[in-house]
């Protein structure tokens, strides 16, 4: 299924495009969001928004008491990373990849990588209307094959309640798949409403001995915040926490690949 499906992809990317029968990429212009759209998007946010909850689940009460040393569990816990890749110089067409690991073994269960055509423009403070739809047919698909593995919760490289809005692409996500997310930034969201100040500060965590640089913690959706900082500091073996660190690795993987299946592999 993989193999089809990247074949696929190599068919629609380098014979269909060149034929004209590919999305083109947006031009400049074609990027500025008219403000129809704009006032659409915002009324949309503020309709999920009122759908957030930021308390624990059942179950997210549970995995935060777990450690490394609790092996023998009456139920398995699986807990997701997401990432999106674009290619070099191509803000359209780009990887969205999806990791489950277990928890707290921290083993991965599931991989699955896609080609995806983000089209809608991207505009600070709406990330989640330009990368949350690719990301969900991740997850209809993983429903689709295997259920099972439906992971209880999902940690996103991007912000959640640490927003203008308090509704970053953590936020969008969470509410629309109707899971736990946490968001996870490696930099503070710098636009009007959000400043860097003492607040944030409580939000930030050094997450490994060998990185000085800490990473932006919040609230996503159907989980608290001390949980969410519990369930990441379990998660880091790097800088990063596991989930969306190999979300990314694989992300970038694919698309090169992809790059070495087309053009030959790059010397060294």
């Amino acid at each position: 299924m993989c193999l089809f499906r990247r074949l696929s992809e190599l068919f629609y990317r380098y014979v269909l495009d060149p034929l004209g029968f590919y999305v083109p990429r947006l031009s400049r212009a074609e990027k500025l969001l008219p403000e129809e759209i704009r006032l659409k998007w915002e009324r949309e946010q503020e309709a999920l928004k009122e759908r957030l909850v930021l308390e624990d689940t059942e179950d997210l009460k549970v995995m935060a008491t777990l450690g490394p040393e609790d092996t023998d569990l009456i139920k398995q816990f699986y807990i997701a990373g997401v990432d999106i890749s674009f290619i070099k110089g191509d803000d359209v067409n780009a990887c969205a990849a999806l990791v489950i690991l277990s928890y707290p073994q921290l083993e991965v269960a599931y991989n699955d990588c896609q080609m995806v055509k983000l089209t809608a423009p991207y505009i600070p403070g709406f990330l989640g209307f330009r990368e949350v739809p690719m990301i969900q047919k991740l997850f209809d698909q993983l429903k689709r094959e295997r259920p099972d593995l439906v992971p209880h919760c999902v940690m996103v490289d991007g912000n959640g309640i640490l927003h203008p809005k308090e509704f970053g692409s953590a936020c969008h996500l969470g509410v629309s798949l109707g899971l736990p997310c946490i968001g996870v930034a490696k930099k503070l969201f710098h636009v009007d409403g959000l400043e860097k100040d003492a607040s944030h500060k409580e939000k930030a965590l050094r997450s490994c001995d060998t990185t000085k640089n800490p990473i932006y913690i919040s609230q996503g959706h159907l989980v608290s915040m001390d949980t969410s900082v519990r369930l990441v500091q379990h998660c880091c073996r790097h800088r990063v926490p596991e989930p969306v660190r190999l979300a990314d690795i694989n992300s970038r993987e694919y698309l090169r690949t992809l790059d070495d299946f087309v053009n030959g592999p790059t010397s060294s």
